[in-house]
């Protein structure tokens, strides 16, 4: 895994996440070849929703839809747990498997752009995480 400074996004963490559910759904994600795959780490925000946010993009509905169920998979195999709730599966342009602690979002390119979640978490340490292509 490799951190990459983004001028948008000055906080960087270089220490490796210690979370199963996040480890298990970066494999998840990088198994079906997930792209530009981000994980926001929010512990130090006051109020924060969750932990962690893991975003990634797929290049179609089949592909967020396989994405997302290897995260599902993955989580389930190593943590025991399953999602504690999830949406977006009707048109798969954004899937959010929500596991209190870490929540997933799995979007097209279109939809990532347009809602822009590293920028409305701006505070959060981010880490670019490096898939094989």
């Amino acid at each position: 895994m490799h951190q990459h400074n983004i001028v948008s996004m000055p906080k960087k963490s270089n220490k490796k996440i210690q979370n199963k559910t996040v480890q298990a759904a970066l494999e998840g994600i990088l198994s079906k070849k997930g792209k530009q795959v981000v994980v926001l780490d929010m512990q130090k925000i006051p109020n924060a929703i969750s932990s962690f946010f893991i975003i990634c993009q797929g290049t179609s509905r089949p592909h967020t839809t396989a994405i997302t169920d290897a995260v599902e998979e993955f989580v389930k195999k190593e943590t025991g747990n399953n999602a504690w709730h999830k949406e977006g599966f009707e048109n798969a342009e954004w899937i959010l498997i929500d596991y209190a602690d870490v929540v997933v979002h799995v979007f097209q390119e279109t939809n990532r752009k347009h809602y822009k979640l590293e920028e409305l978490w701006a505070d959060a340490e981010i880490q670019h995480i490096e898939s094989e292509d």
